[in-house]
């Protein structure tokens, strides 16, 4: 038996409270109860509730919390299940996991912001190009000069007629 179940137990029998009284206290379901005072951790899914747990327990039984708090973690150190917590993730992150991290971190104000900006300025660019382009092609260009023959013998155009 673990020397936290032990305290535990001997606490809670020291102050005459039955383990549906320390459920009430604590808010605990009497299976956990039962779970910690035979040392049986298993019971729990995670550290966390087991931790959580005991502390209550203990606070309610006005005990070193601290104390308790330490001597089960060298507890579940021994206990497989609990001596390393979980990887967070097992997999590796990939570009699109990246991509994904940032895009959440992007304030859109900020954003929008730049997107009319780089918007304003490729279509600035692109009218400069149209434009300098259009400079270069002359419409005029392959027309041979042209040389002014009046039709009448005078140097004025002729009048239209009424």
């Amino acid at each position: 038996m673990s020397i936290v179940a032990e305290q535990l137990r001997a606490a809670r029998e020291t102050s005459k409270l039955t383990i549906e009284q320390i459920a009430d206290l604590t808010k605990i379901r009497t299976d956990r109860i039962r779970a910690l005072e035979a040392g049986k951790f298993e019971a729990f899914s995670a550290t966390v509730y087991i931790r959580g747990s005991v502390k209550a327990y203990a606070k309610a039984l006005k005990l070193d919390e601290a104390q308790v708090l330490s001597a089960l973690n060298e507890e579940l150190k021994g206990i497989e299940k609990f001596s390393e917590p979980p990887p967070l993730v097992e997999t590796r992150k990939t570009f699109l996991d990246t991509l994904t991290l940032l895009w959440a971190k992007l304030n859109w104000k900020v954003g929008f912001a730049g997107i009319g900006i780089i918007a304003l300025g490729m279509v600035a660019g692109l009218s400069v190009l149209a434009w300098k382009h259009q400079q270069k092609r002359d419409p005029l260009k392959n027309l041979p000069p042209a040389v002014y023959q009046p039709a009448n013998s005078g140097d004025t155009l002729p009048l239209p007629k009424k």
